[in-house]
C-alpha cells in the first residue's frame, strides 16, 4: 500500500501539472471500488476546475471550484497515472482535462476509494475523521510523540503505525525510522522517555523526507503519476534485508512477525 511519501509524491506531481485545469470529460467504468462511488460522479465533475491538490494521511484531495473535494485513496494496488495510453480493464475512472491531459485511476484489486465531500467539512469525512497528527507538520516532535505513546502497552512499531496517533507511516517507514532511532520495534511504547521520543520523531521526519525526495518506494505496484519508479528502496537499511549485515555494526538483520507484519531490525543496535 502506498504510504505517506508515495502519496505526497503523487500529490506534488498532480499539483504541478493539473492545478487550475478544468475537467472536460469523465468516464466511470465501475459503480464501486472498496466503497460505492458517489452518485452522478461523472456529471458532478464535468466542467469543474481543480483549484489545487493536497494530501491528508494517505489520501489524495483534489479541491474543486464548486466547494467540493474529490477524495482518492489508492488502497493496496491503486495507481494514479497522468497521460499515456488506456490501461485496460483495471482502469476504473478516467478524467480528461482541458489541453488534453488525462488522469487514470487504475486499481486491479479494487481496494481503493473515490468520494466527493464538501471542502469546508473535510475533517468530518468518515475516512478522515479521527486521524492522528501529520508527521511532517510543525506540531509533530518529541514532546508530542511522547504524549501520544504514554501509557500504551503495544509494541512501539505498532503504535507508530497507528493512524489514530500519527498518520501515513506504514510498515516500510516504521522499520526504517526505528532503526535510525536505534529503538527496538518490540519495545513497549510506554517505555519511551523524552530522549528516545525526540530521537524517534527526528528519525521519522528524516526517513519520510528522504523518501519523498527520492519519489517514494517502488516494490510492487507503486509508480509516480508520470509512470516513473521511486528509488527509496535502494536506500533501505533494514527493510527486506534479513540476514544481511547491519550497516552500523555488521551484525545480521533479523526478521520477525510482529502483530502480523514482517518486521526487520538489528538486535544489537536497536534497544
Amino acid at each position: 500500500m502506498p504510504e505517506l511519501p508515495e502519496v505526497e509524491t503523487i500529490v506534488r506531481g498532480l499539483e504541478a501539472r493539473l492545478s487550475g485545469a478544468r475537467i472536460e470529460a469523465v468516464e466511470q467504468r465501475r459503480r464501486d471500488l472498496r466503497f460505492p462511488m458517489p452518485e452522478r460522479l461523472a456529471t458532478r465533475l464535468q466542467g469543474r476546475q481543480v483549484t489545487g491538490f493536497a494530501r491528508r494521511a494517505k489520501y489524495v484531495l483534489a479541491a474543486l471550484d464548486d466547494g467540493w473535494t474529490l477524495l482518492l485513496h489508492l488502497g493496496m494496488s491503486g495507481r494514479l497515472l497522468l497521460d499515456g495510453p488506456p490501461r485496460g480493464p483495471h482502469e476504473h475512472l478516467t478524467i480528461g482535462f482541458e489541453g488534453g491531459r488525462v488522469l487514470r485511476l487504475v486499481d486491479p484489486r479494487r481496494f481503493g476509494a473515490v468520494d466527493l465531500w464538501p471542502t469546508a467539512r473535510l475533517g468530518e469525512h468518515p475516512l478522515l475523521r479521527g486521524l492522528g497528527l501529520e508527521p511532517l507538520g510543525p506540531e509533530f516532535g518529541g514532546p508530542v510523540l511522547l504524549e501520544l505513546l504514554r501509557g500504551r502497552r503495544t509494541p512501539l512499531k505498532n503504535a507508530l503505525m497507528d493512524q489514530r496517533l500519527v498518520v501515513g507511516i506504514g510498515n516500510i517507514y516504521a522499520n526504517e525510522a526505528l532503526f535510525r532511532a536505534r529503538l527496538s520495534p518490540r519495545r513497549l511504547a510506554l517505555t519511551v522517555g523524552p530522549e528516545r521520543a525526540e530521537r524517534l520523531a527526528r528519525a521519522v521526519r528524516a526517513v519520510l523526507l528522504e523518501a519523498i525526495e527520492k519519489g517514494g518506494t517502488s516494490l510492487r505496484d507503486y509508480v509516480q503519476a508520470d509512470g516513473t519508479l521511486g528509488s527509496f528502496q535502494n536506500d533501505f537499511r533494514v527493510y527486506e534485508r534479513e540476514g544481511e549485515p547491519c550497516l552500523a555494526c555488521g551484525g545480521p538483520i533479523r526478521r520477525i512477525v510482529l502483530c502480523g507484519r514482517a518486521t526487520y531490525f538489528c538486535s544489537s543496535c536497536q534497544r
